[in-house]
């Protein structure tokens, strides 16, 4: 066992499609940071600072984000992680890391996040999934008598549970253990997204259903003698223990674990990293294998809508607005090339106004009685729901929000902002704030168009994952494409769909046509038109806007 430290026990041909290439203009972030309790992705802050040094075999790029006061938003996205049904086409390839404690699998972890440089990276450790201990184990604990490298000192239940929805790309909630109470904090971590999942524990590979999961399993071996100084130095600085009572744990429970729980599963790993982080070697190979897999998983979701749905009659889920002279008025303003922004504006609210209302009528109710002022009974109607959140498709969707606001009072918002790459022209997921709970709501879904219903499946597949019932979301759109209806009511046909028009086709840019052009250039004023400037004097409308 003393040569396997000098050099990387690895079988590579258990490696399949091993190559050297990598996916670029991507990069890595972890779980571990602060934010707001309600922030999936805001509790997600970059592996290492910006001026972190990648491997030699990687190029050194800067990280793609964007911070206010109480946001991180990632510009580089997530692409599609399921297929033109809806269903869930790829899981999260998951990197399983072991070692003895102290041995160094954190900065193993945080090397490999380093190098792999591709979105949405979680790191999984598995100190979160420590029991809570009673009383009586807990008067252990301080006296340094209760055995944490022992299995059944975890919550292997809970931990597979995790890990398997996490894997399968649902939302999550993640428990914060505190080493100086030895019990489990509050406020749990909410983690949602991951591309890559990397699970690190001193047990990791001593759970079969743990082991089923793991795509790739890496032991990390340390010398023991460096191990006990790591130790030492950690739970006298960071966990404000004694040096006596960590040289006694370590005696009496530490080191024999390991010999009995943690070395014999070293035939289990695939890779064997000695010296821990600083056998870049190792890294390189683990991070170009990771490469590979992510390679073989990519799918070219609009590409698939654009080729399906062709003559097909529309949906019974789709209602559309009546046309009447008012929304059909409402419609030649905003959809006139010629019309003012000032115009725009106010016509596209009234529409949205008219919209959020007709979306409302949809909503479960029962009947109720009550007293009117002159003391008769009247039988009306009343939610029957547990609540409603609005959740805007930034940017454009995030128009309807007064809309939804002004007539549904205290309605909580969320907001998911999903853009398309212009290299593979997929949608991409870029941020998420959803409100605690939203799985007990019913959710109106806003965007103001929708084309191929690429980044609208993006938008109900984030709400599922968070556990929202299909029958439960209400998609409203101002205008659709016949495609995009088509796309959404395919892959989610419990979806309510809610729109004011449907337009019949799109052009070679997928752009819906007769169409509204970009709606949010327009409302936004960000098209560069010098004609939709707010001072110029605007010409007569051929038909009148009052309507």
């Amino acid at each position: 066992m003393e040569d396997s430290r000098q050099t990387i026990l690895a079988d590579m041909s258990t490696l399949p499609g091993y190559t050297g290439a990598r996916i670029s203009g991507c990069w890595a972030l972890r779980t571990d940071g602060g934010g707001s309790g309600e922030d999936s992705l805001d509790r997600l802050l970059p592996a290492v600072s910006t001026s972190r040094r990648k491997s030699s075999t990687l190029g050194k790029t800067e990280p793609p984000l964007l911070r206010t006061g109480t946001r991180t938003i990632y510009t580089a996205g997530r692409p599609p992680w399921y297929n033109e049904h809806g269903a869930q086409f790829k899981e999260a390839f998951v990197i399983g890391l072991c070692g003895g404690s102290a041995s160094g699998k954190t900065s193993v972890a945080n090397k490999i996040i380093e190098a792999l440089d591709v979105p949405w990276v979680v790191l999984l450790s598995m100190d979160s999934f420590y029991k809570v201990l009673s009383p009586e184990e807990q008067a252990l604990a301080a006296r340094n008598d209760y055995n944490f490298d022992h299995p059944g000192a975890f919550d292997f239940e809970l931990l597979v549970t995790t890990l398997q929805k996490l894997k399968q790309g649902k939302s999550v909630k993640i428990p914060v253990y505190d080493f100086t109470t030895h019990g489990r904090q509050k406020d749990w971590k909410n983690v949602y997204g991951a591309s890559v999942i990397i699970f690190e524990g001193i047990l990791s590979f001593a759970d079969n259903e743990l082991l089923q999961l793991m795509d790739m399993k890496i032991f990390v071996d340390t010398d023991s003698d460096i191990r006990l100084v790591r130790r030492l130095r950690r739970d006298i600085t960071e966990r404000g223990r004694d040096i006596e009572g960590v040289i006694k744990q370590y005696n009496k429970f530490v080191k024999p674990a390991f010999e009995q729980y943690i070395e014999p599963t070293m035939r289990l790993a695939d890779i064997v990293v000695p010296r821990g982080g600083g056998n870049m070697v190792a890294i390189d190979l683990i991070v170009q294998h990771v490469h590979s897999q992510l390679e073989e998983r990519e799918i070219s979701v609009r590409a698939l809508l654009a080729m399906a749905h062709q003559s097909q009659p529309l949906p019974q889920t789709l209602s559309v607005l009546e046309s009447t002279p008012q929304v059909r008025g409402l419609h030649t303003i905003i959809r006139n090339r010629d019309t003012s922004r000032d115009e725009f504006i106010f016509y596209s609210k009234r529409l949205m106004r008219l919209l959020i209302e007709y979306a409302l009528s949809f909503l479960p109710s029962k009947a109720c009685f009550i007293r009117t002022p002159q003391g008769q009974e009247y039988e009306g109607r009343r939610f029957s729901g547990k609540g409603i959140t609005g959740v805007s498709v930034l940017r454009a969707g995030e128009t309807m929000e007064p809309a939804l606001r002004a007539v549904c009072k205290d309605v909580r918002i969320g907001k998911i902002l999903i853009q398309t790459n212009l290299d593979s022209g997929e949608p991409e997921l870029h941020y998420l704030r959803l409100p605690r709970d939203i799985s007990e709501d019913h959710v109106i879904l806003m965007d103001s168009t929708v084309s191929t219903g690429a980044a609208a499946m993006m938008a109900v597949r984030v709400l599922l994952d968070h556990d929202v019932q299909e029958d439960k979301v209400l998609l409203v759109s101002l205008l659709m494409a016949e495609l995009g209806v088509h796309s959404v009511a395919y892959a989610f046909p419990r979806v309510k769909i809610i729109t004011t028009a449907v337009d019949k086709s799109l052009d070679d840019l997928l752009h819906v046509i007769p169409g509204i052009g970009d709606f949010g250039d327009r409302y936004f004023g960000t098209d560069g038109i010098s004609s939709w400037s707010d001072k110029e004097q605007q010409e007569p409308h051929s038909c009148s806007p009052e309507v």
